[in-house]
């Protein structure tokens, strides 16, 4: 029994948990009312009730004394047929009298109606006595008066003492019925209170289910579709057929949810172009960089960043850095992260040597990435430089200084030395040793003054400054190199052979610049082929098999402005020097044209300055084509380009200039002597 009331009323507390404030406020209040109505009800039947029973209580004594006085005369006189008459005369003439019963001091019945002693006598053979009440006195001489309830009704009692001259002859009892059209008032009341009762639940039930129809659901409605909105999901509706404030209400929500899904996806549009602008700029810059949370999780990195890491093929977004970074790296990293995402510190930068996926010196900036208050870190930028070839140049500058200081600190050392020599034992020199000393100063002023004009005429290459251009002889310059070399080549067994072919056109370019660069290339040749060697240089018009294959070579002979005369098809002069010296191991020919690069440096030799090769190739670049080699170490060399053909009848219309193209698939093959 007692599992089942818990059960219930646990039963009963979840189906009250599940009202709304509202519902339940609801439901007090209709309880309220119906108690009130209740209760007013209820005092309005008892007050009636009260009163009724007074009136009975009044009437009841006053007709028993009434009764009682018209026939104690008879019976104290013993004429119970008189009192029998009277009786039944007053029985007849009145519906308020239930029953009459007339008994002596003892209480034994002797007469009564609606029976009397003999009907009693003869039907029941018992004696019938009245019971009186506990406190009735035998010498009172007023009426004793009380209710009972029996199956018609309530009754009320009426003893009244028969007295006759100051004696006792016996009790009258009469039964008063109840008024009826007080009974009938009280049922009414009593009828009218149940109706009120159930009536105000009745409507408070269909009030309920009004309410429930007309605004609770569409109000739980709303309720779901503004959770749907906060969760993200405009594209929630309300369709419901109302009208009034509350189909108003659903109105502007539903035309709020369309306005918000409208921002909603224009706001997604803008986010993607900003997102795809954004994933562009950082896909395209020269820097790598990676984007790390404060968790290190990687959140974005960029393809110059997957290529220094080794991370192509890889996908490390969402994984933890520390796990993905190569392991120098990582040494140099793992502290500094977890300062910077402790608030610590706001960035640092390290320098680091990778050894895979190539050998590269990089160059790490770590940034904090704060919110819009810059209050909160939301994660860590890391900028990654690739300074290899900034340590390469400085590594080679510092050759260079070192190189340079060699090559001044010698000659001035000579020239200082034998000056002094001069200054101080002229006098006991002879002739002849005096001529030594000054050819040796001059030689060894002539060497600087090289020295100083390379460094002066690749610093004005490098400078943009523009140079005129104009037909050129090629073989005029290539005569002019060989003659200045002639004596040097012989000095060393080495021989000179020019091969030009005959009646060879003019070339547009710069006649001193190709000097240069004869000069600096057989200088080269000569400085690096053993005695009994050669070194050649060779001039020939360019043919074309197709003109897929004139495409595939460069364009030169441009005007300084940057416009070539328009011809429908350009010829080329390819130029040629070789030589059969020590050659280029295949490693240093992608650096061979760098500036301070000496090929010397590996077979220590400390000749020159490295900047021959570098003047090389931008002046080669200001004719707007490129230098080309063809190296084995221990066969020799061949360096090789092409220039434009100068066209005299060239109409004055004008060609854009086109971006100067590789020729190593021309099919013209450079050739080692």
């Amino acid at each position: 029994m007692l599992a089942l009331l818990k059960t219930l009323r646990e039963v009963i507390a979840h189906w009250w948990s599940e009202f709304t404030l509202q519902t339940r406020l609801m439901a007090a209040a209709t309880l309220v009312v119906s108690l009130v109505m209740s209760g007013l009800t209820f005092w309005a039947v008892n007050t009636i009730q009260q009163d009724a029973r007074l009136n009975d209580t009044r009437f009841g004594r006053d007709l028993g004394l009434l009764l009682a006085a018209n026939v104690a005369p008879q019976i104290a006189e013993n004429n119970l047929t008189e009192v029998a008459r009277f009786s039944h005369r007053f029985y007849s003439s009145t519906s308020s009298v239930r029953y009459m019963l007339y008994a002596d001091k003892t209480g034994k019945i002797y007469f009564g109606i609606p029976f009397s002693e003999s009907e009693v006598q003869n039907s029941l053979t018992i004696q019938r006595r009245i019971q009186l009440p506990e406190d009735y006195a035998d010498n009172s001489d007023l009426p004793m008066v009380r209710q009972h309830l029996s199956p018609d009704g309530e009754v009320t009692d009426v003893f009244v003492p028969l007295m006759h001259d100051g004696k006792n002859l016996g009790v009258l009892a009469i039964g008063i019925n109840a008024n009826p059209t007080v009974v009938a008032s009280s049922h009414l009341t009593r009828d009218v209170t149940i109706a009120v009762f159930i009536s105000i639940w009745v409507m408070v039930i269909l009030g309920a289910v009004f309410n429930a129809l007309t605004i609770t659901q569409p109000i739980k409605e709303l309720l779901v579709g503004v959770k749907n909105i906060a969760a993200g999901n405009f594209k929630q509706r309300v369709d419901l057929p109302l009208g009034g404030e509350l189909g108003e209400l659903i109105y502007s929500f539903n035309e709020m949810a369309e306005r918000l899904e409208s921002y909603e996806e224009q706001n997604i549009e803008e986010l993607t172009a900003e997102k795809a602008k954004l994933e562009t700029l950082v896909s395209t810059i020269a820097d790598g960089a990676v984007l790390i949370d404060t968790n290190f999780q990687v959140i974005l990195v960029n393809p110059t960043a997957r290529r220094i890491f080794g991370w192509d093929g890889v996908d490390v977004v969402g994984s933890n850095a520390l796990h993905c970074l190569p392991s120098p790296v990582n040494v140099e990293l793992a502290r500094p992260l977890y300062q910077i995402a402790a608030g610590e510190c706001e960035g640092a930068e390290f320098r680091v040597t990778l050894c895979q996926p190539t050998n590269r010196t990089v160059r790490i900036l770590l940034t904090t990435v704060l919110d819009q208050y810059r209050e909160t870190i939301k994660g860590i930028a890391m900028t990654v430089q690739d300074i290899t070839r900034e340590v390469e140049l400085n590594e080679a500058k510092s050759h260079f200084i070192s190189n340079v200081s060699h090559e001044l600190r010698t000659p001035l050392f000579n020239i200082k030395s034998f000056i002094e020599t001069l200054h101080e034992y002229g006098e006991d020199l002879t002739e002849e040793e005096r001529r030594e000393f000054l050819e040796t100063a001059n030689r060894e002023t002539d060497r600087l003054t090289r020295l100083v004009n390379d460094v002066l005429d690749l610093s004005r290459l490098e400078s943009h400054k523009r140079y005129h251009f104009e037909p050129v002889e090629i073989a005029q310059p290539v005569e002019q190199t060989l003659r200045t070399y002639q004596l040097n080549a012989r000095d060393k067994g080495i021989e000179l052979i020019q091969e030009i072919e005959p009646d060879l056109p003019s070339v547009w370019g710069n006649y001193d610049l190709l000097l240069q660069v004869f000069a600096n290339l057989v200088g080269n040749g000569l400085k690096f082929t053993e005695p009994g060697g050669r070194v050649a240089i060779r001039a020939y018009l360019l043919e074309f098999r197709d003109e897929r294959s004139r495409d595939e070579v460069s364009l030169s002979g441009v005007e300084e402005h940057g416009r070539i005369p328009a011809t429908a098809n350009p010829k080329l002069v390819r130029i040629e020097i070789s030589d059969t010296g020590i050659g280029i191991d295949t490693e240093d020919q992608a650096a061979i044209f760098e500036r301070f690069f000496r090929v010397e440096n590996r077979v220590h030799t400390l000749e020159g300055t490295g900047l021959g090769l570098s003047i090389v190739r931008n002046i080669i670049e200001k004719h707007h084509t490129r230098v080309h080699l063809v190296s084995e170490v221990g066969v020799g060399t061949t360096f090789w380009f092409d220039l434009t053909v100068f066209q005299e009848a060239a109409p004055v219309e004008e060609l854009p200039l086109k971006e100067a193209k590789a020729s190593e698939t021309s099919s013209v093959t450079a050739k080692v002597v």
